[in-house]
């Protein structure tokens, strides 16, 4: 008998949901097509997605849309170049390549998570764990996933296809900043596809080479953690099933905490973090998974990404991969904005005002431009420019070392510069935001909402999806397929409702009990009936896809009747 996967993947690809990319061609791993209705269904995972993080919190948080290509500079700064990589082994039979984690753990039942790549090479090799095809596996090296590619003709403008977002807010932070009047805290949201160039990549819809994500960066004041979060309260209760990584790494079982348990025990370093999981554990249930199949896993120092102070992966269980991430919140400090800064010399930092002026004694870098125009004559100006933008104590501890200071190449001896300690009246100071990342992956939401939604009754299937995620809202069905009165009202009601903005599908074809099957299995949540009542006294009835229960309602009054019912109302209170 097919497993869960394979009748969800048989539906999905007969019914128009999704199936693998280039099937006349053999297919190619890693890439999916999305069909008239899962475009439909990813369409409304991104809505609730934006409606949970942008809208609901539209005062602080806005949306940006970036490129999809960046120059390497970018992936430079970011550390993506250097640190983006798997782990990778080479059969020395056949010369395919594997990922080496995923061979050490489906061999040997163990995470690799975290393991070097030498670490992982000595592991092969005293376990004698072969490849796929019964080849013995070589050196474990590192694989870079990004994408490369060319911009425009010339072979030294080297850019990459992103792999996630985040950069793309980072660079344009302060363009953002400053549309949004300076102030903190600032979130930066946005939703797109972006590309890795996976090992072996496996599991369907789960591990793709093309993907889109919904990210933010919520910018924060390092200095005041607790005004970053002026929502808290809003979610403090909230409870959230944490496994932290020392439980894991004792073998320990996950507990429940408030958010603000997770906080004050300091299980969660931050608590605009906290609230954040918070919001996406309401995502991950609006999909339709219980609360009780969500759980927040905490990644090691070897497990976390280069640029995170702390991480948890959101995971859900699924039927045939069991825990699978959907989502990751981490806590990246100043990492980004700091490496993007040293890599641009662009200033990306915020200026907090104090409250009142304070008379501080401050050191200044003092040049002497007529010393400086004697040595320097034409590149004076470009030169004195460069002193003044230099930190006084890194000036200051150049001279003392070295008797001179260096900027871009230029030699400037202690006779032209010197360092002054002053009193000034400083209105406020520069501060690099620290940054919160919950980042979530919109195919595989799709994937859970659709395994959560799979139902057999009666010998039929239903896909009842939550009511307001389902891609088609309403079927208008006349009760015979060959009445051409019945057939002119239910083609009338069905042109209303599209016009009132619902996405309807229309269908004679068949007895009704068949239409009915057709409308479950789409997971459409009202199935509109026209019958001869209907010709009478212009009343239609609305059936409810789980429950298979029907209500009458006037024609006239359907379409508020149906924005009901799609917003939960339950089926009786429709009439």
């Amino acid at each position: 008998m097919s497993d869960l996967y394979e009748k969800i993947s048989d539906l999905a690809k007969r019914r128009g949901f999704f199936w693998p990319s280039y099937e006349i061609y053999g297919g190619v791993s890693g890439f999916y097509d999305l069909g008239p209705y899962g475009v439909l269904l990813k369409q409304r995972i991104i809505e609730k997605w934006r409606e949970l993080f942008v809208r609901n919190h539209q005062e602080y948080v806005v949306e940006l849309e970036s490129p999809l290509i960046a120059p390497s500079v970018v992936f430079e700064a970011s550390g993506h170049v250097e640190h983006f990589t798997d782990p990778i082994v080479t059969c020395k039979g056949t010369g395919r390549r594997y990922r080496a984690d995923h061979l050490i753990e489906e061999a040997l039942g163990i995470s690799a998570e975290g393991m070097s790549t030498e670490e992982m090479s000595k592991l092969l090799r005293e376990r004698g764990v072969k490849c796929p095809d019964g080849g013995e596996p070589g050196e474990v090296t590192t694989f870079n996933l990004l994408f490369k590619t060319q911009i425009g003709p010339y072979e030294g403008d080297v850019g990459y296809l992103r792999p996630e977002l985040a950069q793309g807010m980072f660079v344009a932070f302060k363009r953002v900043l400053e549309a949004m009047r300076n102030k903190l805290p600032l979130g930066i949201a946005q939703i797109g596809r972006v590309g890795r160039n996976e090992i072996s990549p496996r599991q369907a819809m789960i591990r793709l080479r093309e993907f889109t994500i919904m990210e933010m960066e919520y910018f924060v004041d390092p200095e005041d953690r607790d005004g970053s979060c002026p929502f808290f309260e809003e979610r403090a209760g909230t409870r959230l099933r944490i496994l932290s990584y020392d439980a894991k790494a004792k073998g320990g079982e996950p507990q429940s905490f408030t958010v603000e348990e997770a906080v004050m025990e300091k299980v969660i370093v931050d608590k605009c973090l906290a609230y954040w999981m918070a919001v996406g554990q309401e995502f991950v249930e609006a999909l339709g998974v219980p609360r009780h199949e969500i759980l927040f896993v905490e990644k090691g120092p070897g497990e976390r990404a280069h640029y995170s102070s702390q991480t948890f992966d959101q995971v859900v269980r699924t039927s045939r991969w069991g825990w699978v991430e959907v989502a990751g919140h981490s806590y990246r400090g100043d990492y980004d904005l700091s490496r993007h800064m040293s890599y641009s010399k662009a200033d990306l930092t915020v200026f907090k005002q104090y409250r009142e002026p304070l008379n501080v004694r401050v050191k200044k870098v003092m040049v002497d431009k007529g010393a400086l125009g004697r040595l320097f004559r034409e590149k004076t100006m470009e030169v004195f420019s460069r002193l003044q933008s230099l930190p006084a104590e890194v000036v200051e501890e150049q001279l003392a070392k070295e008797g001179k200071v260096t900027v871009d190449g230029y030699q400037v001896p202690k006779e032209a510069v010197r360092i002054e300690e002053v009193e000034e009246k400083v209105t406020g100071k520069k501060v690099v935001p620290h940054v919160v990342e919950p980042s979530f992956g919109g195919d595989r939401a799709l994937y859970v909402a659709f395994e959560y939604a799979y139902r057999e009754k009666e010998g039929r299937v239903i896909l009842a999806f939550p009511r307001d995620l389902a891609p088609v809202q309403a079927a208008v069905l006349p009760l015979l397929e060959n009445d051409e009165e019945l057939i002119r009202t239910a083609r009338e009601i069905y042109k209303a409702l599209v016009r009132e903005g619902f996405y309807v599908i229309y269908d004679d074809n068949g007895s009704i009990g068949r239409r009915y099957a057709r409308t479950d299995e789409l997971g459409v949540p009202a199935a509109i009936t026209v019958d001869y009542k209907t010709l009478e006294d212009r009343t239609v009835t609305i059936r409810d896809r789980d429950s298979w229960n029907q209500v009458r309602v006037r024609a006239e009054d359907l379409p508020s009747a149906l924005k009901k019912f799609l917003r939960g109302a339950p089926l009786e209170s429709l009439p």
